[in-house]
């Protein structure tokens, strides 16, 4: 990859006023970004031609695709019907992310709720995920990882120890996906405070699943606003009356010698990626 630290948009730049994703690779490049997450959160609508547009438009600007699969989405549920659909809505997203050259599809495992214990809620999420992993075998569908986000909210799924048991029950198809101001929420501003615990998540993910989940970390980032039970909503860099600070991030990443994807969820997306990757120039990692 080249450069150690990798900055982009989750979704098109804010300055667009038209255009596809096939532009916004062009707009992120032109701006000195070299990443993109392409949104389908709403649900996956994208041809295989259009799709492979963005993998030869990416190739050509040296930008990184990750994708981000539909929130609907509760590997956890209780309902068999539930697990279905998702499976189905994550089996559109991975074949999707295939044809475009995506090497993540992040998504939210599910919820806890309805199970005795979180143990019992993760074993199900891996269960359920099985058959993607199936699924991605028989269609030869390589380079993309399935990536189990850290969430946001303490009813959710997706605390750095769950997501590392999912990718440890799903094997070498499966790597977290850090965000960094969901588990500063989900602790009510208890962590991510402090370069040692950036560290800390990131020595762990390398130590219980290898090197190879962390080259490279795929992260989110932003500013954010949290209450009772965890997140509420993102906020800019700008605003530091809400944390983390990207500067700690970025420190723990240098302490711990990996590469980075890092996915600006901030209001001011692309903005706020262009902020964060001059940081780390000034923390000298880059």
């Amino acid at each position: 990859m080249g450069r150690r630290m990798h900055f982009g948009p989750a979704g098109k730049p804010t300055t667009m006023k038209s255009g596809d994703y096939v532009k916004a690779i062009e707009v992120v490049a032109q701006l000195g970004l070299d990443a993109i997450e392409y949104e389908a959160v709403r649900g996956v609508r994208i041809s295989e031609a259009k799709a492979r547009r963005i993998r030869e438009a990416a190739e050509k600007y040296g930008v990184i695709v990750s994708m981000h699969a539909p929130y609907y989405l509760n590997f956890a549920a209780l309902e068999e019907e539930t697990r279905r659909k998702s499976l189905e809505r994550m089996k559109a997203a991975v074949r999707a992310a295939s044809w475009m050259g995506a090497y993540a599809v992040v998504f939210h495992p599910g919820y806890y709720k309805g199970h005795e214990s979180r143990e019992s809620a993760v074993k199900l999420v891996v269960e359920s995920l099985r058959p993607l992993i199936e699924f991605m075998e028989q269609e030869g569908i390589r380079g993309v990882w399935i990536a189990p986000e850290t969430t946001g909210k303490s009813s959710q799924v997706g605390s750095v120890e769950d997501v590392i048991e999912i990718c440890l029950g799903l094997g070498k198809y499966c790597r977290p996906c850090v965000d960094w101001a969901h588990l500063y929420a989900r602790s009510e501003g208890g962590y991510v405070t402090s370069v040692d615990h950036v560290v800390e998540v990131i020595e762990k993910i390398e130590r219980e699943l290898g090197g190879w989940a962390v080259k490279p970390l795929h992260t989110h980032f932003s500013r954010i606003e949290y209450g009772r039970g965890g997140e509420r909503e993102h906020h800019t860099l700008a605003e530091e009356e809400y944390g983390p600070e990207w500067r700690i991030v970025c420190r723990g990443y240098r302490e711990t010698g990996v590469e980075g994807v890092v996915i600006s969820e901030s209001p001011i997306l692309e903005q706020d990626a262009l902020v964060m990757k001059r940081i780390c120039e000034e923390e000298g990692y880059v």
